[in-house]
């Protein structure tokens, strides 16, 4: 995720190239300012690193909701080529805040006390590229679906109640933290990338993957129990028929990686 710096690179450079020019009109320099556009690329580039944005004024802006009655929520995200971090609220009266897109909220529809939240790259500004920080309640359980073409996807789901969870990638990586509690299925897809999966240490997990010849299953130094073939790993602490967290991992051109922490 790119950090967010004080707005400098531009103003600096726009001074620069103001006094290249100017000093061109007055002939008190001999320069083709015509030949000079591929700075305005380098100028792009740059600012993209540094600011994580095209321009200061379109940078992720911070946004809250108050929970109110709410009592079960849902949330579609869906940021193409943006990336995003998802996370458990601390602050109590809230159902949702963080960073989104300057001069745009989550859309949000309740009904029977069940709210609805949609984030949508589409409904955005087009030359946003600012990250996307996302916070949500441990007060109310959550049915969560995230997608992203190009960006990566950052999940910390513990201290989130989940009822269920999908979250899938086209080009880029998964990085998913399991809750530390009993919830519904969270189902993990990615195409191109890899899939970091981490269980907190003591829950019992059942996780089924389904892998590509692409594809490689690394686990780290903890002991996890798989089948024969390789498709199904459990943590030390699953007991058959006893509950445990559900989960599924899919991926094609990329590696699963397993751990416990």
């Amino acid at each position: 995720m790119r950090k967010q710096r004080a707005p400098i690179l531009f103003p600096i450079t726009l001074v620069l190239l103001g006094i290249v020019i100017l000093l061109n009109s007055f002939l008190l320099i001999d320069a083709d300012v015509v030949s000079l556009w591929p700075i305005l690329l380098i100028i792009i580039a740059l600012q993209v690193l540094w600011r994580g944005d095209l321009a200061p004024s379109w940078q992720a802006q911070t946004f809250g909701i108050t929970r109110g009655s709410v009592e079960s929520a849902s949330l579609e995200i869906s940021s193409a080529e943006i990336d995003v971090r998802l996370t458990s609220l601390q602050r109590a009266g809230r159902l949702i805040s963080g960073a989104y897109t300057a001069r745009s909220r989550p859309r949000l529809a309740v009904r029977n006390n069940h709210a609805n939240l949609v984030m949508r790259r589409g409904q955005t500004w087009l030359f946003s590229l600012a990250d996307w920080d996302i916070q949500l309640t441990h007060d109310v359980p959550w049915v969560l679906l995230m997608s992203a073409h190009l960006g990566e996807l950052k999940a910390d789901l513990r201290g989130i109640v989940i009822e269920r969870a999908y979250i899938a990638s086209g080009i880029g990586d998964i990085d998913v933290t399991a809750p530390d509690e009993l919830a519904g299925l969270i189902d993990i897809r990615s195409t191109f990338g890899d899939i970091h999966l981490t269980i907190p240490e003591g829950v019992p997990a059942l996780i089924r993957i389904t892998a590509s010849p692409m594809c490689r299953v690394i686990t780290d130094d903890h002991p996890f129990e798989t089948d024969d073939d390789g498709e199904f790993y459990a943590t030390p602490e699953y007991v058959p028929d006893q509950p445990a967290l559900n989960i599924q991992a899919q991926n094609t051109f990329g590696n699963v990686l397993l751990s416990i922490a």
